[in-house]
């Protein structure tokens, strides 16, 4: 089965304008792009047959082909970036079994991340799309519930049942406990989502055709439109393997991710 990954990328953002084209320093003292980080991490990936970024705007796109990235150029009124990866896909031909949208804010996702996703997705013929979670740490919970505190959106997380199927994300932390963990290694009952996605190519498609969903409008969160039409959205639990995972929401992420880069020893 055919592998697209499509990088979505927008100037626009209300938190972080430009995002994309942030600098983020790695262990050697060099500066990348956002955009180029999250590239490299897409070509990371074993098992696909092409990578593209797809955005709508033109300093994006020139910085993409600058460091030789496949750009597909989409409309500005995509409403997120799943809606990107349809349009995007459809651009290309509409040709692949799977689209995986590897979002242009995530550098740091592990290769393995997604191919675990796309095996996940292979082996469970009823989900329409899979999104990886990854079990909180005493450590990576303190980090959410502190950022909650302060007022800032950090990562989302998820709940699903006994089959896997997602039952609710949020930006909030779900499941509610009671109890603070005694170590910053101790596993947790939260799930971190992780925001990759990989859609069969006819849920993909039919994506931008629905409406947009209450629940999805007050969290912010594009899944969440699966979940209202009533879809299988498939939770897929990878394993961190020491490598440390963080989103780049907030200009104030940019120092958190750029300590990770040099813990691991990523130029």
């Amino acid at each position: 089965m055919a592998v697209l990954v499509v990088i979505p990328a927008r100037y626009a953002s209300s938190r972080f304008p430009g995002k994309p084209l942030a600098r983020l320093r790695g262990a050697s003292g060099t500066t990348k792009s956002l955009i180029e980080r999250s590239w490299n991490a897409a070509r990371a990936v074993e098992g696909i047959e092409r990578v593209v970024v797809a955005t709508d705007d033109d300093r994006i796109r020139e910085a993409a082909q600058d460091f030789g990235a496949e750009v597909v150029m989409t409309s500005r009124d995509c409403a997120n970036g799943t809606e990107r990866c349809a349009e995007a896909h459809a651009a290309l031909g509409g040709d692949f079994d799977f689209v995986v949208n590897l979002q242009g804010d995530a550098p740091l996702t592990p290769s393995w991340f997604v191919e675990d996703l796309i095996a996940g997705l292979r082996n469970a013929p009823e989900a329409e799309i899979a999104t990886p979670v990854l079990r909180c740490d005493g450590h990576m919970l303190g980090a959410l519930l502190a950022d909650r505190r302060a007022g800032r959106v950090g990562g989302t997380t998820a709940v699903f049942g006994a089959d896997r199927q997602a039952l609710y994300f949020s930006k909030e932390v779900i499941p509610y406990t009671a109890a603070a963990p005694q170590s910053d290694a101790e596993q947790t009952a939260v799930f971190h989502h992780v925001g990759v996605y990989a859609y069969r190519a006819a849920a993909l498609a039919a994506y931008p055709r629905w409406p947009t969903g209450r629940l999805e409008l007050l969290e912010g969160l594009e899944q969440l439109r699966f979940l209202e039409q009533g879809r299988k959205v498939l939770c897929v639990e990878v394993e961190s393997r020491g490598r440390q995972f963080w989103e780049l929401n907030n200009p104030e992420d940019i120092p958190r991710i750029e300590a990770m880069l040099a813990d691991m020893k990523m130029k």
